[in-house]
C-alpha cells in the first residue's frame, strides 16, 4: 500500500528537522544562527564554550581600569580598535587588559564567523588548530557584570557556557545590532575604528597582536 503524498512530505519534512535538531553544537559562546543567517536563533545551550570546571578559581583582578584604554587588535586586514566600558563591566576590562598586556591573545584566531551576527575569537587553543578550539580559556573565570549596553553592531562581549559565571578569555564582536542577547552576556566594549574590518574577518584569521594603549 502506498503511502499518500502528503503524508510523505510530513514524514520527510519531520525527518529533516530532527537531522538538524541532532547536530552538534559549534562548541563557542553564541547560539548557533538559523537559517536565513540575519535571523539569529534564540539563545541555547550552545552559546558558550563547552562549561568551565568548577574547579577554576574566580578571577580576582590586579589592574584597576582608569577608563583611559583602549583595545587595539592587529590583523592581516587591518586593526580594530574597541573602546571599554569600565565602569559596567571593571573585572572583565580588567582580565581583558592583563590578559592583552601578557601577550595571551597574540597569535589566536578568529575560531568562530556568523556572517551577520558575530565573529568570535581569543581561544588560546586556536593558536595550534586544537580539535577542542572553542573551549579553551586563561585557566580562570569572571563573575557575570551583566548590564545594560545594548548589543550593537561592532559591541564586543564575553562569551560563556550555560554558568553565567564561566565567562574567560574567549569574546564576540557584533556583526550587526543583537538585542535578543542584551542582559545576558557580558558586554565591556565597543568598536570605535576599523568596523569595516569586524565585517571583513573570516574564519581562520589571526590576531597577529592585541596591544592596549591609554589615552592622553
Amino acid at each position: 500500500m502506498r503511502m499518500p503524498t502528503t503524508l510523505l512530505s510530513l514524514v520527510f519534512a519531520a525527518a529533516l528537522v530532527a537531522a538538524v535538531v541532532a547536530l552538534p553544537g559549534c562548541g563557542s559562546s553564541i547560539p548557533p544562527v538559523s537559517t536565513p543567517a540575519e535571523t539569529p536563533a534564540e539563545p541555547d545551550e550552545d552559546f558558550a564554550s563547552d562549561p568551565i570546571p568548577e574547579e577554576e578559581p574566580m578571577f580576582s583582578p590586579t589592574y584597576e581600569p582608569t577608563g583611559t584604554e583602549i583595545a587595539v587588535i592587529e590583523t592581516s586586514k587591518g586593526v580594530i580598535r574597541f573602546e571599554f566600558f569600565a565602569e559596567d563591566a571593571p573585572n572583565h576590562v580588567a582580565s581583558f587588559i592583563e590578559l592583552a598586556e601578557a601577550g595571551f591573545y597574540d597569535g589566536t584566531k578568529f575560531h568562530r564567523v556568523e556572517p551577520g551576527f558575530v565573529i568570535q575569537g581569543g581561544d588560546p587553543l586556536s593558536k595550534t588548530d586544537d580539535p577542542m578550539v572553542g573551549t579553551g580559556g586563561p585557566g580562570y573565570r569572571i563573575a557575570a557584570e551583566f548590564n545594560d549596553r545594548n548589543h550593537l553592531d561592532g559591541t564586543v562581549a564575553m562569551a560563556r557556557s550555560q554558568d553565567p559565571d564561566s565567562a574567560g578569555s574567549q569574546f564576540y564582536i557584533c556583526l550587526g545590532p543583537q538585542p535578543f542577547l542584551d542582559g545576558q552576556y557580558t558586554v565591556f566594549g565597543q568598536v570605535i575604528e576599523g568596523l569595516d574590518i569586524v565585517h571583513s574577518i573570516s574564519v581562520g584569521d589571526v590576531m597577529e597582536s592585541v596591544r592596549i594603549e591609554r589615552a592622553e
